[in-house]
């Protein structure tokens, strides 16, 4: 089994390898990825290709970590400390319903519960640069909220959980079965409304 941690490295070479290898494993899995079809994907050789990653799966993890960063950098940069805590939290949950239903999200969390027992790393590590590093990020945001006096909570990890959880309703199961494959950004913005309103029931101040 290789435990190796992704790379992280930068540069249009390793980039232009990233987008080459998300095309393919969006296509054809994991398993039925080969490593010729990603390289031509990406136009490199297969030379250039090894000298970045050792195999598949370094490939795969360095992917879904970079996928990951980049949106939930994207999220982040969006709020704005000077707006009202439920505009802020409202922002944050349409971003992270949006998230999790892409194509991306779907098609990786599909690949990684198919690879579940074969290779636990892909798992791992979709968990900690997807859910966990976006549960981390919520709990900053709400110990922030809770300095200002917009909330009270007594157990931030948990509720940070639960806010996560608030945002798949209805589309995450949906979208992970199949039932449904596209959510537009009003449907999306719906869950998200729905998911703060409850949310700050249970622990806003005001």
């Amino acid at each position: 089994m290789n435990n190796q941690a992704p790379i992280s490295r930068k540069g249009r070479k390793i980039a232009q390898v990233l987008e080459g290898a998300r095309e393919i494993f969006l296509r054809d899995g994991f398993e039925g990825a080969s490593v010729d079809d990603i390289a031509k994907a990406a136009s490199v050789s297969k030379a250039t290709l090894y000298s970045y990653f050792s195999d598949k799966r370094q490939l795969f993890q360095e992917v879904v970590q970079s996928e990951c960063d980049r949106m939930a950098t994207q999220i982040v940069s969006q709020l704005d400390e000077s707006k009202p805590i439920k505009d802020r939290l409202t922002l944050a949950a349409f971003g992270a319903a949006k998230f999790i239903t892409s194509e991306f999200a779907q098609r990786t969390f599909r690949i990684c519960l198919a690879e579940r027992d074969r290779f636990p790393e892909l798992g791992q590590t979709y968990f900690e640069s997807g859910p966990a590093m976006g549960h981390r990020e919520i709990c900053r945001e709400l110990s922030k909220s809770i300095e200002r006096g917009e909330l009270k909570i007594d157990d931030v990890e948990m509720a940070a959980w639960q806010f996560s959880e608030l945002c798949k309703a209805r589309v995450f199961l949906k979208a992970s079965f199949g039932v449904q494959s596209e959510f537009s950004d009003e449907e999306i913005m719906g869950v998200a409304k729905e998911a703060v309103e409850t949310f700050l029931a249970r622990y806003g101040t005001k």
